[in-house]
């Protein structure tokens, strides 16, 4: 089982192409990217891991973890792996490790943040609020039942209700257990960098999703704003996980930027 420094990661794509980072949201596991890995890595090196405290990767976490600690995870995951510089595409929770790294390491090319924000939405914080009390009062598996109210429009949950069933019990048994998911959704809520870190970045592309649930896209669109030149794009439809709602029009754009 391919691990450096208590993370479990993957290769994809040829070898000695550009390097690509791919970092998931809350749940933290590389599985996310599945339905977008033959696209990405047909002409890149694509790197997926799972965060430390979830998938196979090291369950330990310490008393608090903040971004910044996720972040030097990935640099540490780069020196490991021989990697100098990468480009790096990231969910929400994955797209803030990504701004860190970048700001931590100067070794990030071109970074793509998929429904992040620089400030938290009151919104979001309502339904980080109500998603752990579900998973205090109700307990894990009422807890990823909810969970793709806040991922995926209300229609492409419909369609998908049957897979989305079968992967229940898989979710449930990799689930990273109560006290790592609250630290991670602290940790998350804490993120709030300065305008003036932020315009240190260079090519970045920020992504938002007119009816993403969990994070207003107002409130994504926000991020851009300090970085200088920053690329901005948005989708009409796919909720906060558009990437799997829409993996086609995802890779589409992503690439496009990649490559520019």
């Amino acid at each position: 089982m391919p691990e450096a420094g208590g993370l479990h990661h993957d290769f994809h794509g040829p070898e000695g192409a550009p390097t690509l980072i791919l970092s998931s949201g809350l749940g933290g596991a590389g599985g996310y990217w599945a339905p977008n890995l033959a696209a990405l890595s047909e002409n890149h090196r694509v790197l997926t891991y799972d965060q430390r405290g979830t998938g196979r990767s090291d369950r330990a976490l310490p008393e608090t973890t903040s971004i910044a600690d996720m972040a030097q995870d990935v640099v540490a995951l780069m020196d490991a792996l021989d990697i100098d510089t990468a480009h790096f595409v990231g969910h929400a929770l994955g797209g803030m490790i990504g701004i860190e790294a970048s700001l931590l390491s100067g070794r990030i090319d071109r970074l793509v943040v998929v429904n992040g924000w620089r400030t938290l939405s009151p919104h979001t914080r309502r339904c980080f609020e109500a998603r752990l009390a579900i998973l205090r009062g109700a307990g894990i598996e009422p807890f990823l039942r909810a969970q793709p109210l806040f991922l995926y429009p209300p229609d492409w949950i419909a369609a998908h209700d049957a897979d989305l069933e079968a992967e229940l019990a898989h979710h449930i048994a990799a689930f990273p257990g109560a006290e790592t998911m609250e630290k991670r959704i602290a940790a998350v809520a804490a993120w709030a960098p300065t305008s003036e870190r932020l315009a240190k970045l260079r090519d970045v592309l920020v992504i938002a999703t007119r009816d993403d649930f969990l994070v207003p896209q107002a409130t994504s669109l926000d991020l851009a704003g300090p970085i200088p030149g920053a690329d901005i794009a948005t989708f009409g439809w796919g909720g906060h996980a558009c990437n799997v709602s829409d993996p086609k029009g995802f890779n589409r754009l992503a690439l496009g930027f990649l490559g520019s």
